[in-house]
């Protein structure tokens, strides 16, 4: 059997089912969610401190904005040769944020807030004894970033934000070795590691007038560094000296995000938005790997990934029905960064159709009660791994329900 081989699933630590193009999560505020993902241009609750700092300092005061979602996540693999159809099996993965912030003084220029969320994340578990066993078995990821930010109101028409993003996160990777024991039991192998980074968000809003509204904003590149994760083997004491339990280092590239967008009010209780996201995905060129211990005589093992920038756009409307209740509707085209010949059942990835709608209901004057939905689909993607040779018929979908609250002091 190759090395190669063998250590092939030291590669996958970041790849992971999720429910934006690539590993991205884009379920960062309610609101916005429930109109498309986007939300750039007009600062709609204290979640502005996420898709634009810059709008933090024109919330009237401050807010307290908090949600939970459920991502239920479903895969469909066919095998090419056999027509044997494998799927993953049904898990709930629950993101959430939380948001304090706003405008220090209704009158004043100075907006302050700290934002919780999670940017990445999600996870995959295919059903026991599937074929692609030796690929995945089940594979989870979460980060959480922490962002302490502050807002400016230069003029009526013009505010900046910037924010310092603090990133840490976890992986856990579960797989079978093709090395057998005596009753033909698979080797197994599982990593475990918690990661770290740092960077930054910044953005300016700019008010044209009171039914026009754009907006920029960039955040930065997170580089996760993993250190003194754990590789832990069980297999066949015949080669049990091969794979020692060992320590890892790695490096997850979390990538770059330029946005920009327009809000347009053309009647008293309609708004509309348009947002465009480009992503740096080019950042995620190689995943390597180095070892405390040789495994299978290997220190380090390099793999490419090769991904592609990918321009996402999202639309998204918002009807103020009542004084008290509004409601939101929205989509998105999400194209997938990773190219053919990389695709493997760890991520299989493909352009994204995602749509989207919810409500917010005001049963007090400062309590805002939330809910959003977003149904996600993918085109059918027939790939292959270059690396491992396998390959299939992919087909992705996912269902995310959302609830939170926000009061405003």
């Amino acid at each position: 059997m190759k090395k190669q081989t063998i250590l092939s699933f030291l590669f996958l630590l970041p790849a992971v089912l999720s429910m934006g193009a690539g590993y991205q999560l884009n379920l960062q505020g309610l609101r916005q969610l429930a109109m498309g993902g986007g939300g750039v241009a007009q600062p709609w609750d204290a979640a502005t401190l996420f898709y634009n700092p810059g709008g933090l300092s024109r919330l009237d005061g401050i807010q307290v904005n908090g949600s939970i979602l459920g991502i239920i996540p479903a895969t469909q693999y066919v095998n090419d040769v056999n027509g044997v159809t494998a799927r993953t099996q049904n898990k709930v993965f629950t993101p959430f944020n939380l948001y304090v912030g706003g405008a220090i003084k209704k009158a004043g220029g100075l907006g302050v807030g700290v934002g919780v969320y999670t940017p990445f994340g999600s996870g995959t578990y295919w059903e026991n004894g599937w074929t692609g066993r030796y690929a995945i078995q089940n594979i989870e990821l979460q980060t959480i970033f922490i962002q302490p930010t502050v807002s400016y109101k230069i003029t009526d028409a013009v505010s900046v934000g910037v924010g310092v993003v603090i990133g840490t996160g976890n992986v856990k990777l579960n797989k079978a070795i093709p090395v057998q024991d005596a009753n033909g039991n698979d080797g197994q192998a599982s990593l475990k590691g918690k990661a770290n980074g740092l960077g930054y968000n910044v953005g300016l809003s700019f008010k044209a007038s009171d039914n026009l509204h754009f907006g920029v904003s960039y955040r930065s590149r997170v580089d996760m560094h993993a250190k003194d994760g754990d590789a832990t083997f069980k297999v066949a004491s015949a080669v049990a000296a091969n794979f020692p339990n060992t320590k890892f280092d790695a490096t997850l590239p979390c990538p770059e995000v330029l946005s920009v967008g327009a809000a347009w009010k053309p009647f008293e209780k309609f708004t509309v938005q348009l947002d465009f996201n480009l992503t740096g995905w080019n950042a995620y060129d190689t995943l390597a790997f180095n070892y405390s211990a040789p495994v299978n005589g290997s220190s380090r093992t390099a793999s490419a990934r090769l991904y592609q920038n990918r321009l996402a756009t999202r639309l998204g409307a918002n009807y103020q029905a009542t004084e008290r209740l509004a409601l939101m509707i929205g989509g998105a085209y999400d194209p997938s960064p990773v190219r053919d010949g990389y695709v493997s059942p760890d991520l299989p990835d493909a352009n994204r159709i995602v749509l989207t709608g919810g409500l917010t209901y005001r049963p007090l004057s400062k309590l805002t009660l939330m809910a959003a939905v977003e149904y996600v689909t993918s085109a059918k993607r027939h790939a292959m791994s270059n690396e491992t040779g396998f390959g299939g018929l992919y087909q992705n979908k996912a269902f995310t329900p959302g609830i939170g609250v926000a009061y405003d002091f």
